[in-house]
C-alpha cells in the first residue's frame, strides 16, 4: 500500500511565481537555458542549470557548477523568492494542454515504497544520470523538481479536488511558448489532508509516469541519509521525495518517434521490400500520414509516406512488451533490416517526441539530414500499467508524456 504524507512546500510568492517557475532541467540545453533566464535573476534555472552562471562550455557536472546551485538556492530563500509554508499541506497543481486539464496532487512520496516497488518503473535507469541528479540532491538537500506519478482512479480523490479547485488558485498563468495553462491550489485543512492519506494507503501501487532518474536520485539520497544517521526513527523528511500524482484516467502518452541517417547499405526499393516480409506496406503519397491504430507504422521516405501494418504472428498480444509497437519496429525494422541494435547508444537513429509533429519527421528527413522517419501509435496508460505490475520494463524512448511539469511551484527540503 502506497505511503504518502504533507509537506512543508517552500513556495514564491503570488506576484513572482512567472519569473521564478522554469521548464524542467532535461528538456532544455544549457544554451536553451541560458537564453530563457538572460536579464532573469530569479529563474529557477539559476537553481537546477546552474552552469548557466559560468562561461559558456563549462562542464555542467564541475563541481563548482553543483555547489553554484546550493549557493543560488539558499540566496533565492534570503531574498524572499522562495518561502516556507508554516504547516504540512498537500496541493494541487493543474495543467491545461488543447482544451484539456489534468489535476495532480502534489504529496511526498516514501523511499522505502521506491525501494519495495510499490512505486512501480517501466524504464531502466544510466547510473550516470542518477548520479547526476543526486549530487543536486545532496548539495541542495532538497528536491527542487517534482517526479510525476500515475495513481489508480479514485472517486473520493476527484470530489475532493473538484471543491478545491472550484475555489481561486493561489497561481494562474499561462507559460510562454507552448501556451499551456497551470494552475496551483493548497490543501491547508486538516480533516482533507488526513482523507488524501488514508486514501493513498489503500492503492497497491502508484506508477513513475515521467521523471525515473529524479526518482531513483530522490530515493537513493533519501536511503542514503537513513544510513548515515544513527539516530534515524523513519519519519525525517527524507524519507520523503516530492512527486506529482495524477489519476491514470486523466494522463494521455504521445507518441514517441524514430528517424534513421541511412537505409543500412539498401536502396530505398530494397528497404521497402525488406518491409513486405513483416509489414503490409502501403503508399500514401506526399500528404502526411499518422498511425491509425495498434501496429499501424507511418513511415517517411525520399517525399513519399507509406502505411506499414505489422503482419499478423509478427507479434504476441499475450506478451506485454512483445506487443508493443516500439518492440514490433525495434526488432523487425530497426535491427533486422537498418542493423541498430542499441536504441539508446547507436548513434544512426535519433528520437523526436510527438509534441513537435510529424511535420517535425518529414523537416528532419527533407533536409538531408535523415534518410528515414518512422512514427509510431502512442503507448496506453494501460499498457504502462500493465508493463510496471508485471515486473517487465519498456525498451528506451517508448513514453512522451504532455504538458512537462513545471518546475519551482513548489520545493520539498529534506530537513
Amino acid at each position: 500500500m502506497a505511503t504518502i504524507k504533507p509537506f512543508k512546500g517552500l513556495r514564491p510568492p503570488r506576484e513572482l511565481v512567472e519569473k521564478v517557475v522554469s521548464r524542467p532541467y532535461d528538456v532544455l540545453n544549457s544554451e536553451e537555458a541560458r537564453a530563457e533566464a538572460e536579464g532573469n535573476e530569479m529563474s529557477l534555472y539559476h537553481i537546477i542549470k546552474p552552469e548557466i552562471d559560468f562561461p559558456i562550455g563549462t562542464d555542467e557536472h564541475d563541481p563548482r557548477v553543483y555547489r553554484k546551485a546550493a549557493e543560488n538556492f539558499q540566496k533565492f530563500q534570503d531574498k524572499g523568492w522562495l518561502v516556507q509554508d508554516g504547516q504540512e499541506n498537500y496541493y494541487i497543481y493543474a495543467q491545461t494542454m488543447n482544451g484539456k486539464t489534468q489535476y495532480g496532487l502534489v504529496v511526498g512520496a516514501y523511499v522505502p515504497d521506491y525501494m519495495n516497488g510499490t512505486i512501480k518503473k517501466h524504464e531502466l535507469t544510466r547510473r550516470d544520470k542518477e548520479e547526476d541528479r543526486m549530487k543536486h540532491v545532496r548539495v541542495c538537500n532538497a528536491n527542487i523538481e517534482p517526479v510525476f506519478f500515475a495513481y489508480p482512479d479514485n472517486k473520493t480523490l476527484d470530489a475532493l479536488i473538484a471543491r478545491y479547485t472550484a475555489g481561486e488558485p493561489v497561481y494562474d498563468f499561462i507559460a510562454p511558448g507552448d501556451g499551456f495553462g497551470h494552475r496551483f491550489w493548497v490543501i491547508d485543512q486538516k480533516e482533507d489532508i488526513d482523507l488524501i492519506t488514508r486514501e493513498f494507503a489503500k492503492m497497491p501501487a502508484l506508477y513513475i509516469a515521467d521523471g525515473h532518474h529524479r526518482s531513483a536520485a530522490a530515493a537513493l539520497v533519501g536511503a542514503e541519509k537513513a544510513s548515515q544517521n544513527s539516530n534515524h526513527r523513519g519519519d525525517e523528511e527524507y524519507n520523503y521525495f516530492m512527486a506529482v500524482c495524477f489519476p491514470a484516467n486523466q494522463l494521455t502518452i504521445i507518441d514517441y518517434n524514430r528517424v534513421v541517417k541511412d537505409l543500412n547499405g539498401l536502396t530505398p526499393a530494397q528497404f521497402l521490400d525488406a518491409l513486405r516480409q513483416n509489414f503490409v506496406v502501403e503508399d500514401k503519397g506526399a500528404e502526411v500520414y499518422k498511425p491509425t491504430c495498434l501496429h499501424n507504422f507511418s513511415l517517411y521516405l525520399e517525399g513519399k509516406w507509406y502505411s506499414l501494418t505489422a503482419k499478423p504472428g509478427t507479434y504476441d498480444d499475450n506478451d506485454p512488451i512483445g506487443v508493443l509497437d516500439v518492440t514490433i519496429s525495434s526488432n523487425l525494422i530497426l535491427d533486422e533490416i537498418l542493423g541498430i541494435k542499441d536504441l539508446r547508444s547507436d548513434k544512426r537513429i535519433d528520437f523526436v517526441g510527438g509534441i513537435r509533429g510529424l511535420g517535425e519527421l518529414k523537416k528532419r528527413v527533407d533536409s538531408g539530414e535523415m534518410k528515414v522517419a518512422l512514427a509510431l501509435y502512442p503507448v496506453s496508460m494501460k499498457q504502462l500499467m500493465d508493463i510496471a505490475d508485471t515486473g517487465n520494463i519498456m525498451p528506451p524512448k517508448t513514453t512522451w508524456f504532455e504538458p512537462k511539469l513545471r518546475s519551482g511551484l513548489v520545493i520539498h527540503k529534506l530537513d
